[in-house]
């Protein structure tokens, strides 16, 4: 099992943000997560990687529980997170950020060079020099998901990755996602494009009220309008 999510539940203060959830990515497999804004989506994410901590419950990496390490003992025990908010390193250069997310991983997970993160985004290869704070929206996205990479993952975890993106560029991330998936790595994928998200996952998670309410493949999915209607439409 790569990635096993038993019983987890997560608080900002005095607000129940998860509530019990439960899922599991059992082998290479995009998992893509839908729901409302504020449904616990993005939370989820978060309390995976320890940097919110979780109240109760389980995250098994592996079969090695790691719900209650530092968000960096869990990096090296191969989940990768790409946030957001992408978190670059605005005064390095893009050959430095690279760089800098170099880990061994672990066994048995794919291995990653700086050569294949150019070979995905090659625009990134003409702007290796220049330091990240000037790259645009989109290169910074690139940038964060190959830094995430090199440190070579069993997971890795994606945060609206193409929010605000041009559609050319939100069609290069897509393919890069994919072929992630073909070499090996489980992705767990938080997307508000609902074309895309069943376009590229072999399962769906809908999240309301801080719990999984619907698992199931996306012509599971499809099939149940009734599903679409409760957790994600408004109004």
């Amino acid at each position: 099992m790569l990635l096993e999510v038993l019983g987890l539940h997560a608080h900002y203060g005095k607000s129940h943000v998860l509530d019990g959830v439960d899922f599991a990515v059992p082998d290479a497999q995009i998992v893509t997560i839908l729901g409302r804004n504020g449904s616990g989506r993005s939370t989820l994410l978060k309390a995976i990687m320890g940097l919110v901590p979780p109240s109760a419950g389980s995250v098994r990496c592996g079969g090695k529980d790691i719900a209650r390490l530092t968000p960096y003992r869990i990096a090296r025990g191969g989940i990768a997170y790409v946030p957001e908010e992408r978190l670059v390193f605005d005064n390095l250069t893009v050959d430095e950020n690279l760089a800098s997310g170099m880990l061994a991983g672990v066994a048995g997970a794919p291995r990653w060079t700086i050569k294949q993160m150019y070979d995905y985004f090659p625009r990134l290869l003409e702007r290796r020099s220049t330091k990240a704070g000037y790259l645009s929206g989109g290169e910074q996205q690139m940038l964060t998901i190959c830094r995430s990479l090199l440190g070579n993952p069993r997971v890795i975890m994606i945060d609206e990755p193409t929010e605000g993106l041009a559609p050319k560029i939100v069609e290069a991330v897509s393919e890069v996602i994919l072929d992630i998936r073909r070499r090996g790595v489980g992705v767990l994928l938080v997307e508000q494009k609902m074309t895309i998200a069943l376009r590229i996952a072999q399962r769906i998670l809908i999240m309301g009220r801080g719990r999984i309410q619907f698992e199931g493949t996306p012509s599971e999915f499809e099939s149940k309008p009734e599903v679409r209607q409760a957790w994600l439409e408004v109004g």
